[in-house]
């Protein structure tokens, strides 16, 4: 153990396996963990080169052979629970990903979803044995997020009782699912429904796309893959071309909207849930970006306490870079954010399966609130954690370049969730529409519930906020609960500002569509500003929970360094608000050094709480034991580069060279 890291974990001041548990959701869950962690170590089929060497084709190549294993695997151990399956395959793929990840993450869950009961006889068994692999095919060429745009056409032929599914335009063309290149044999297809010349919006339907058999394309079915991307090397992101495919009646996922025999369409009861699996997705990318960004902490934070470099005081020895203040300022409020995102991902994930369990019970009534969360948070999370994991690189100087790091490899991979599963800033907008909703339900005088409520509190129905000096402020800028009042009327008078802004343009006889758009900016910051109190409440609020004094007091101070580095990255919100003044601002600035200065001693045990096997870090740098140098150094020898002392090129063009100069 390298004596620096072993001094860091002796001054810890809380004890590390108890915050893991809480981490976990209890001490079952970590000894659960390790124990399918352990199962993945001492399997010698997972064993492989690391992915780092491989060219594109053997990395896809291997990634198809790991997920057959984990198929056979996960049913001799007898693991079914969805997140130790989880567990399981993080603890394997470590920072990249599944050849199979859409099969189980949309393909399965949409098919739970929006099956009939007869359809979920039929389909499950078969999805669930691997007989049909499945994708989810949504995004085309020419529309991603903005789904109501998509192009390909689903229409219903009354005399045969099928539908026939086409890509009318080039930009019409199924691009970017995963597992669609190469792997899957089924797709669940998102198209426009056609019946008795009306069209009736996306609905979703389940298209063979190749033979089950020989795995050739079915006929009318053009598809492969897209390409080398920036990462995702593992996974044929794919492109599908439908030419008068034809698929039986049943096929349309029947659940809730229908077309009977004759073509008579039937209305569900609300047409968001046909995009129930992408509320599912985004409620998990919250907690992803949690864990992403726990990686590129425990990786920057352990390295910066073995790295030495430079002199604080002159003749003394090289300090750690954990001891300058400049490196704490970069890297504490991450280790904050990504403990604010680990509990609102716990958060997302029990409010998701709540809201799930009332809708399968035909309770509808809080789907709009899930839906604008899931949305925002997504949004707010992504943006935040793929920032700061590029600052988590950086921190760690040329060596973060390497991809020995891990870093280059969280970051390439994490960045699709900014795009993916909705752009952001169109994730922003939509929440804004409900939020912008909500205000006018509340000065019509409706009572809100929900995350939403506060804005039936009238002391926020103000637009132009009163100078500082003639309403004194007393905020307590080292009360959690003080703060977490603060973002709550900072949220509230951004999205008035939003709402009055699309106001005044309507008095300018804008359109409704233009005085959205020439508003957009304003809600963008209202969405940002809601997500902000929302992710700074529930951190607070997890507070509570905490019976031990050690951990709720550093904790505690996370909680606080998050919501005041928001406060100083954005004070110009709360001082046009009139919420806080230039004097107290002044303070939150000096009482974040003092925050730094407490969090030091604790830093390298916060990391280590998040409990990441090296094995699932994937790290030189980021190594438990902190021997990073002579572990560099051995992982380079094991670049193909130096399977020989002369390379090939050396004759081929560098000797002939010499001789024609």
């Amino acid at each position: 153990m390298n004596p620096d890291i072993l001094k860091e974990r002796k001054n810890a001041t809380f004890d590390v396996e108890k915050l893991t548990y809480i981490l976990d959701g209890g001490p079952e869950k970590t000894r659960r963990r390790r124990e399918i962690e352990t199962m993945v170590l001492n399997d010698p089929d997972f064993q492989e080169e690391d992915q780092n060497f491989l060219s594109r084709s053997e990395r896809y190549d291997q990634a198809v052979r790991k997920s057959a294993q984990m198929i056979l695997k996960l049913r001799e151990y007898g693991i079914a629970d969805p997140e130790e399956i989880y567990c399981y395959k993080n603890m394997i793929n470590g920072n990249f990903h599944e050849a199979l990840g859409l099969h189980y993450v949309m393909f399965i869950p949409t098919l739970y979803s929006l099956c009939d009961p007869q359809q979920s006889r039929k389909w499950l068994p078969l999805a669930e044995s691997f007989k049909t692999l499945g994708t989810y095919a949504q995004t085309e060429l020419g529309h991603g997020t903005h789904l109501r745009g998509l192009e390909t056409t689903a229409t219903y032929d009354p005399a045969t009782q099928e539908f026939v599914l086409n890509s009318p335009t080039v930009s019409s063309i199924k691009w970017w699912p995963g597992a669609l290149g190469k792997t899957s044999n089924h797709a669940i297809v998102l198209a426009q429904l056609y019946t008795q010349g009306n069209c009736h919006g996306l609905h979703a339907f389940i298209v063979p796309i190749r033979d089950m058999d020989t795995h050739v394309p079915l006929p009318g079915i053009v598809v492969g893959d897209i390409g080398p991307k920036f990462g995702f090397n593992e996974v044929d992101n794919g492109f599908l071309k439908l030419e008068n495919v034809r698929i039986p009646r049943e096929n349309m996922l029947m659940k809730y909207a229908k077309v009977e025999p004759d073509g008579t369409y039937v209305k569900p009861p609300s047409a968001k849930l046909t995009y129930g699996t992408m509320v599912f997705i985004r409620s998990m990318i919250v907690g992803e970006s949690a864990r992403a960004l726990s990686k590129a902490c425990t990786i920057a934070i352990r390295y910066s306490a073995v790295r030495r470099q430079s002199e604080i005081r002159p003749g003394e020895p090289e300090p750690q870079i954990l001891d300058y203040q400049t490196q704490q300022y970069k890297l504490f409020p991450l280790l904050a954010t990504a403990y604010a995102f680990a509990f609102v991902g716990q958060y997302m994930r029990q409010t998701y399966h709540r809201i799930s369990e009332d809708i399968n019970q035909g309770d509808f009534s809080e789907m709009p609130e899930l839906h604008a969360l899931s949305a925002g948070l997504k949004a707010f999370t992504t943006w935040a954690a793929n920032s700061a994991i590029e600052v988590c690189r950086m921190s760690c100087g040329g060596h973060g370049y390497s991809r020995s790091s891990a870093l280059p490899d969280i970051y390439v991979e994490f960045t699709p969730t900014c795009t993916y599963e909705g752009e952001n800033t169109v994730m922003m907008l939509q929440t804004a529409r409900y939020l912008v909703k909500s205000y006018r339900q509340a000065k019509a005088g409706q009572q809100l519930s929900g995350i939403v409520s506060y804005l039936n509190e009238p002391k926020h129905h103000r637009v132009q906020p009163q100078p500082v000096a003639a309403r004194p402020t007393v905020v307590d800028i080292n009360d959690l609960v003080s703060l977490v009042e603060v973002y709550k009327q900072r949220a509230a008078i951004l999205v008035e500002l939003a709402a009055k802004s699309i106001q005044q343009e309507l008095q300018h006889r804008k359109s409704q569509e233009d005085a959205w758009n020439n508003s957009a900016i304003d809600l963008v910051r209202a969405s940002d500003a809601h997500c902000h109190y929302v992710v700074v409440k529930l951190f607070t609020d997890r507070l509570g929970d905490m019976s031990d004094t050690a951990i709720h007091s550093v904790l505690s101070t996370l909680a606080l360094l998050y919501a005041l580095h928001g406060i100083a990255n954005n004070s110009g919100d709360f001082l046009q608000a009139g919420l806080l003044n230039v004097p107290q601002v002044h303070q939150v600035s000096i009482r974040i050094k003092e925050l730094l200065s407490q969090l030091r001693p604790n830093a390298v045990a916060l990391v280590d709480a998040f409990d990441f096997h090296d094995r699932r870090l994937k790290s030189v740098l980021g190594r438990y034991d902190g021997n990073v140098y002579e572990h560099m150094f051995e992982w380079a020898r094991r670049s193909p580069l130096n399977a020989t002392e002369v390379h090939e090129s050396f004759y081929k063009y560098l000797k002939p060279l010499r001789s024609k100069l």
